[in-house]
């Protein structure tokens, strides 16, 4: 029984999905509607960058999601897989709608241009240059959680993604940062300074939660019986007002992905299918559970291996 996970931000490179969209031109249909919602050449960065370009997040969420809703819906309407099969529908992050667009719950329209909105309101929610983000590699989550909370009057950090098993990203102004990492060598604990210019998925993106709000009241979501699981909680859910409440909260709350995982396995699920740019996901899952199945799909060689193995 497999489950599908999809990437968020940190995965794109420029050239994604290049394969899939010069062969099938139903991946050619999606980018080319993409464009004119969004009245913006956001095929042209994909393929052609540059980096830095496809890095602004206002450009990175839409970008993200498109590659990974395309392969989806490839997988759907070319290769005729049968989605009732699916367990769960999760993303990290920008991938939860993704995952969300997928499972039937909103529409591709609205899911693009909700995304370019997102990524401008986490852009601006800082004065670029005062916060940023980083990885905590090694730690157990209990500890970091007692440092922060014994220096809370020193410097203020927050959890933002509890990835996996020695493996969290921490948010913050980069002078508290800075602190925190000073403490971190102090107790031999590897860090890394993230390539990012906001401290997302904590209280300093409040002004960025305030938009997203009244963005997210906005739009029409449609019921569907797909199991989708919230960052938020590490749960699943499938009840509208839920949703909306969780993608709200989810700008400033914890990615909870180890814990999501866990709810994955413990309801059933033996193999994860990523389904988007990159093999990020895979590699957490895989320090999360070793015993279970992960492959990802980038590409039409990938296609058909999970076409041959699942059978359908």
């Amino acid at each position: 029984m497999f489950s599908l996970i999809f990437p968020g931000q940190g995965s794109q490179t420029v050239g994604m999905c290049r394969e899939l969209y010069n062969k099938f031109e139903l991946i050619k249909k999606i980018f080319k509607s993409a464009d004119e919602i969004l009245d913006f050449p956001l095929t042209k960065i994909i393929f052609e960058g540059p980096k830095q370009e496809l890095d602004f997040t206002e450009n990175t969420q839409p970008s993200v999601f498109l590659v990974g809703y395309s392969i989806f819906k490839l997988l759907k309407e070319e290769f005729k897989f049968d989605d009732t099969k699916v367990l769960f529908f999760a993303g990290h992050s920008l991938g939860e709608y993704t995952a969300l667009s997928s499972a039937g719950f909103l529409n591709f329209e609205d899911t693009l241009r909700v995304l370019r909105i997102r990524g401008k309101a986490m852009q601006s929610a800082v004065p670029k240059g005062e916060g940023g983000m980083i990885a905590v590699l090694g730690s157990k989550i209990e500890f970091i959680e007692k440092l922060l909370e014994e220096n809370v009057n020193r410097y203020q950090c927050f959890i933002a993604n509890d990835n996996s098993d020695g493996q969290l990203v921490l948010s913050g102004k980069n002078e508290d940062l800075e602190k925190l990492c000073l403490d971190l060598k102090k107790n031999s604990i590897k860090n890394i300074v993230l390539p990012v210019s906001a401290p997302f998925h904590c209280k300093l993106m409040k002004k960025a939660t305030e938009i997203m709000k009244n963005e997210i009241e906005k739009l029409n979501f449609t019921l569907s019986e797909k199991r989708l699981v919230s960052n938020v909680t590490g749960k699943s859910i499938n009840e509208v007002t839920e949703i909306k409440n969780l993608l709200i909260k989810q700008i400033e709350s914890r990615v909870k992905w180890r814990d999501s995982i866990k709810h994955m396995r413990k309801n059933g699920t033996t193999d994860f299918i990523e389904i988007g740019p990159g093999k990020v996901l895979s590699g957490l899952v895989k320090r999360i559970d070793r015993e279970v199945k992960v492959s990802a799909i980038n590409n039409e060689e990938d296609i058909n291996k999970f076409k041959n193995f699942y059978e359908f």
